[in-house]
């Protein structure tokens, strides 16, 4: 039995209406729906931060979130924020420092990363590595990572 719900909401800005599967899982719908295939599906789990997309202000993990528990939210994917310029300066750190390799859990980084720096605060880089402690990445190591966030934190204070 095919059981389907009639969603409607923000995506990257621009209002969306489909028919799901209740089932659908939210970064499954972004990228088989919408094309929307920056957030990437990894562990399926929740653990790995691959499928990371932002749910009315909050970074989830669109595996662990049906699509119809979105309906009527704003999402934001990797494609919405790098397209507004909102996280240029994160992906020019990123290039800039090596922070990226293999490009599979950057897109989870990035989200995660603007979150932690989008209150204003200046973390430090404990701070930074708890703060994306729950994004994998198998190529860096981390360091780069926590370079370039460092950096763009400092640059945001004006430091």
């Amino acid at each position: 039995m095919n059981h389907t719900h009639d969603i409607t909401l923000t995506v990257n800005g621009e209002r969306v209406s489909a028919k799901v599967e209740a089932r659908k899982s939210l970064v499954d719908f972004l990228r088989e729906e919408l094309s929307l295939t920056g957030s990437h599906v990894g562990c399926e789990h929740g653990v790995c931060g691959a499928c990371s997309v932002r749910v009315n202000g909050d970074v989830v993990r669109g595996c662990l979130m049906l699509a119809v528990q979105c309906d009527g939210a704003q999402v934001d994917t990797i494609e919405g924020v790098s397209d507004s310029g909102e996280i240029a300066d994160l992906q020019e750190a990123f290039e800039k420092r090596n922070a990226l390799q293999c490009g599979y859990c950057t897109p989870g980084m990035l989200l995660t990363a603007q979150e932690l720096l989008s209150n204003g605060h200046t973390p430090n880089r404990a701070e930074i590595r708890e703060h994306i402690s729950g994004n994998y990445c198998r190529c860096t190591g981390y360091h780069a990572i926590v370079d370039a966030v460092e950096a763009v934190a400092v640059a945001r204070a004006g430091k």
